[in-house]
């Protein structure tokens, strides 16, 4: 039995999902209009992931230097760390001290390894998006970059996305429906339910 049919309380009072809600975030419906929304989150990833694998950059979008094919790798995140560290100091700082601290003991000692994190992050995540392949995950993993990158003190367009990719978070149900989540999600199911794909199958046979 699974762990969190366990955790399930013997008497519970569930709360009805507001009709409008469960028509944004779980209407097959409205899938097309978080197909849009996953293609240009997803386009702005696999764009700035693009960018730090090559150093080239996919139509629209900016390039830069290579953070990982360097005789330095990890020069680039270590210079965009300590550009963070130092908006920490003054009377109105932009980056808090506790993530000054996160940057200077965690991220710049190892800025090679994070190098490779973010730059094959940025790539999946964008994938992921395009393709709807495991949507909710990958809107999670793009939203948590966006909180990095804005508590490191750049803005650009972190707010934006991060605001689409909560609400991607969101249609996790739907979102990939018009991607490979509409054969994964049954397939694969959730942890609190299993195999959507088994459990038809156990029921047809019962």
């Amino acid at each position: 039995m699974s762990i969190f049919a366990k955790l399930q309380p013997k008497a519970a009072s569930e709360i009805p999902e507001a009709p409008i809600a469960r028509f944004f975030f779980a209407d097959t419906r409205m899938a097309w209009l978080w197909l849009i929304v996953r293609l240009y989150v997803g386009y702005q990833w696999l764009g700035a992931g693009f960018a730090k694998l090559t150093g080239a950059a996919l139509p629209l979008e900016s390039p830069e230097k290579s953070w990982i094919f360097t005789s330095n790798v990890g020069a680039s995140i270590k210079g965009f760390a300590q550009g963070a560290i130092a908006k920490a100091n003054g009377p109105f700082p932009s980056v808090q001290g506790w993530y000054a601290s996160f940057l200077k003991d965690f991220v710049v000692p190892y800025a090679g390894l994070w190098a490779y994190l973010i730059t094959f992050g940025e790539l999946l995540v964008g994938l992921g998006l395009i393709f709807g392949v495991l949507t909710g995950i990958a809107s999670f993993f793009g939203l948590m970059m966006n909180f990095n990158y804005v508590l490191a003190g750049a803005v650009s367009t972190n707010p934006v996305l991060g605001f689409l990719a909560l609400f991607l978070l969101l249609a996790w149900r739907t979102a990939g429906y018009w991607g490979g989540d509409r054969f994964l999600l049954p397939l694969l199911g959730v942890p609190w339910t299993g195999s959507l794909v088994k459990k038809e199958a156990h029921a047809a046979a019962a």
